[in-house]
């Protein structure tokens, strides 16, 4: 099974440092950007699995990245962290960002969404390369149908 690919794009690099030890302890790979325009120089030359990117960046910021991968990228799944006022952060998600999350980081929710979103996507590429659908439930669990021959 291939191991899951995540890029984190964060400026400060005590933040950045935390969150690939916990990813990579994980079991996860993690690739690195420092700020937006490299993140997206990196998520270019390697697709990953997972964007994890800050809003407040330098050079360019994270609403411009994700505005910029969705665009790109139809499938790609971003997840959006910042210390800015909740109003701000949520909208993130009107950007694009699957997820967002307040800092300081609650690490273990991080961890499970992280793990959840991924796991719903290795579901929808298992499903339609078997000609299976999938799709989500209001609660956001995966509803799963065989196909039928």
């Amino acid at each position: 099974m291939r191991v899951a690919t995540i890029l984190i794009i964060e400026d400060q690099v005590l933040m950045r440092q935390l969150l690939i030890q916990v990813l990579e302890d994980a079991g996860y790979q993690v690739w690195e950007a420092a700020n937006g325009r490299l993140g997206l120089e990196q998520f270019r030359a390697h697709p990953a699995d997972l964007v994890l990117t800050d809003l407040d960046m330098p050079e360019m910021n994270g609403w411009e990245v994700i505005v910029a991968l969705t665009r790109s990228y139809a499938d790609v799944t971003i997840m959006a962290m910042s210390g800015m006022h909740p109003d701000e952060l949520q909208k993130a998600t009107r950007c694009g960002a699957r997820q967002i999350f307040p800092k300081p980081l609650d690490l273990q929710a991080l961890l499970q969404t992280i793990h959840s979103e991924l796991r719903h996507q290795n579901l929808n590429e298992h499903a339609l390369t078997r000609g299976n659908r999938c799709s989500q439930s209001r609660d956001g669990t995966a509803l799963y149908s065989e196909a039928t021959q």
